[in-house]
């Protein structure tokens, strides 16, 4: 089996390869990788000082940078002197984040092979190594048994249709094996690992409920934002597709029903033509972010958040959010509006995410599969009674969820001082 995971492995390279002379995102992917144990060794020879000890922290992308992030500030805060070292298998992480302050160094994880995870070992030489989440690479993993190098995963999402709890999946269920403490999110983890005789875990919860916590205590302002709002009510429709941008437009298309209320729209792809499609779905209404005027936009009802980063921080000035994804593979980060107190809207494909399933059962989220239940739950959400009870079962989650990080902090002050 681990021939075949390793001959995976070299096909994928070989498929990223071809792909990379006409996809973007593949190209960046195959580029940065070029050169990379020169790379890695030319700047951590310059950047770390000799004997200084090393916390290796791997992200897939940037939601799961938002699970590690909290943990490596924490890490800077209170343990100055070691060196992060964070890595990213996706170029929409690397490219976003490779400046991020809070590591010492940021690079893409090099393809795992046996002799690329030896040689990455070999340079990088961590005390230890952080996975994130849904990071399972068994090269390295089995590298890392053998150098005796601990590896934790942070913020462990498990269920019961994961390949590692199947009556075949004993190979993969080996690879689980081969971390040395697990922080899961949730008592279904924990009790799948009990089940299949791992108990090498704490239950921590999310480390992104205290990211975002962070973020909405920070209060940040956005001066245009507020020239748009005044005094009105705003919905704020996040991270947004086709299909979402398609409900969204028979919602507003009723003038009395969204009366007094300002919609927010902030894309997931921000390409100029899907921005345009947004545009011909409210004809006359919109405004792009980076062209607002107050004295030309006054009257305009739809503000379009033409850049990427803002929207973590936006939600301070919503009553309501929509979360997109739900019409497509899955929904995006719900954790975002949930810390200023919103409830959240979503279409159908929610299953995935544990606290989209908990404020739902609580009465903080809602799900809508047409526009027709958007118009209904919107309209239902407009009461600030109905509004005031749902906002109060998304603060009860965050509130009992809170603390991954502390946790986290804690196992790691008693392995450094070991």
């Amino acid at each position: 089996m681990h021939c075949l995971y390793t001959t995976g492995i070299r096909l994928y390279l070989l498929l990223i390869r071809l792909a990379a002379f006409f996809h973007p995102k593949a190209k960046l992917w195959w580029r940065g990788r070029q050169n990379w144990s020169q790379n890695l060794s030319r700047a951590l020879a310059s950047k770390r000082a000799p004997g200084q000890v090393t916390i290796w922290v791997h992200s897939a992308s940037l939601g799961e940078f938002e699970q590690g992030r909290p943990l490596m500030e924490a890490v800077k805060r209170q343990y100055p002197e070691v060196f992060i070292l964070l890595t990213f298998f996706s170029p929409s992480g690397f490219e976003v984040r490779k400046n991020y302050p809070g590591a010492d160094l940021v690079c893409y994880l090099p393809p795992d092979l046996p002799r690329t995870a030896r040689q990455f070992l070999h340079i990088a030489q961590p005390q230890l190594a952080v996975f994130v989440k849904y990071e399972f690479w068994y090269n390295f993993l089995q590298e890392l048994q053998r150098e005796k190098i601990p590896v934790w995963l942070i913020a462990a999402l498990f269920r019961p249709q994961q390949p590692f709890f199947q009556s075949w999946g004993a190979w993969y269920l080996n690879i689980l094996k081969g971390f040395d403490h697990f922080f899961v999110q949730n008592q279904d983890s924990a009790d799948l690992l009990e089940k299949h005789g791992i108990q090498k875990y704490t239950l921590a919860g999310d480390p992104r409920i205290d990211r975002v916590l962070q973020i909405a205590a920070e209060g940040k302002q956005f001066p245009s934002i507020e020239a748009f709002k005044k005094d009105a009510p705003i919905l704020m429709a996040g991270s947004t597709w086709a299909p979402d941008e398609a409900v969204l437009a028979q919602l507003w298309e009723d003038p009395n029903r969204c009366a007094g209320w300002k919609l927010v729209i902030a894309p997931h792809e921000i390409e100029a033509a899907h921005l345009e499609q947004i545009e011909q779905k409210f004809p006359g209404q919109c405004v792009r972010y980076s062209q607002f005027k107050l004295e030309n936009h006054q009257n305009l009802t739809v503000m379009i958040i033409d850049n990427i980063g803002m929207l973590s921080a936006l939600y301070r000035y919503a009553d309501i959010a929509y979360i997109g994804g739900g019409f497509g593979s899955g929904i995006h980060n719900t954790l975002e509006p949930m810390a200023f107190g919103l409830p959240v809207i979503f279409g159908p494909k929610y299953q995935k995410f544990t606290e989209a399933l908990t404020t739902l059962e609580l009465g903080g989220a809602f799900v809508v599969h047409t526009a027709e239940e958007l118009i209904n739950t919107f309209d239902q959400l407009k009461s600030p009674a109905f509004k005031s009870t749902a906002s109060h079962a998304v603060q009860h989650y965050l509130q009992q969820n809170q603390g991954a990080t502390e946790k986290i902090i804690k196992r790691l002050e008693l392995f450094l001082s070991s």
